[in-house]
């Protein structure tokens, strides 16, 4: 009998993984909602992948389940979602054009930096600085206000138009800010090593 409790409870711990999973599936249905124009629909799957992404670091903090595949599934998951998105709304209209080029100029200088230190360093975790964090937050916020913007009975609602021309100019700086901060962190881990590896010596 504890046997089987135990085997139910490891399943269960697995449950932050799952949801992670689940945000990136939603990605293509959340994608096809906005290129068809249904805005109240691609505004509550938005909403939703926004409610795994919280219940799954809640459930792993309970769970105390914070598996190295969730390390690298949830910030996938996440740039997965925004990033196209991000692409989505600019080929429809809605996001002017330098503001997704800066937010996957960006996604991918940080690829490029995670892989220079990789090599130089051999480190392969590549923590979020509180620049990147409140990025996320301008990002995930400029979405949603142009996708609540979009719904009918909002469309002539001045306050909200103003809020999503603050919440991408936030994006904006916050993208350059933390893209720079992130170099800056790689630059010095990158910098500090050969000095660490003579000290070994």
């Amino acid at each position: 009998m504890a046997d089987t409790v135990s085997v139910r409870f490891n399943r269960f711990r697995t449950a932050p993984n799952l949801l992670t999973l689940l945000r990136i599936c939603l990605a293509p249905f959340l994608v096809a909602a906005v290129l068809d124009n249904h805005y109240l629909l691609s505004f509550g799957l938005f909403v939703a992948a926004g409610l795994t992404d919280a219940l799954d670091g809640a459930l792993a903090r309970v769970l105390k389940q914070r598996s190295v595949l969730g390390q690298y599934l949830d910030p996938v998951a996440d740039k997965l979602l925004l990033s196209t998105l991000f692409l989505v709304l600019m080929h429809q209209g809605l996001i002017p054009a330098r503001v997704t080029v800066l937010v996957f100029g960006r996604d991918v200088g940080i690829l490029v930096v995670a892989a220079i230190l990789y090599a130089a360093v051999g480190r392969r975790e590549f923590s979020p600085s509180i620049f990147g964090k409140a990025n996320t937050v301008a990002q995930v916020t400029a979405v949603a206000a142009v996708l609540l913007r979009q719904l009918h009975q909002l469309t002539t609602t001045h306050w909200l138009a103003a809020f999503c021309t603050v919440a991408l100019d936030a994006t904006m700086v916050l993208t350059v800010v933390s893209g720079l901060h992130y170099a800056w962190i790689a630059a010095r881990r990158v910098g500090a090593q050969p000095a660490n590896g003579a000290a070994a010596r």
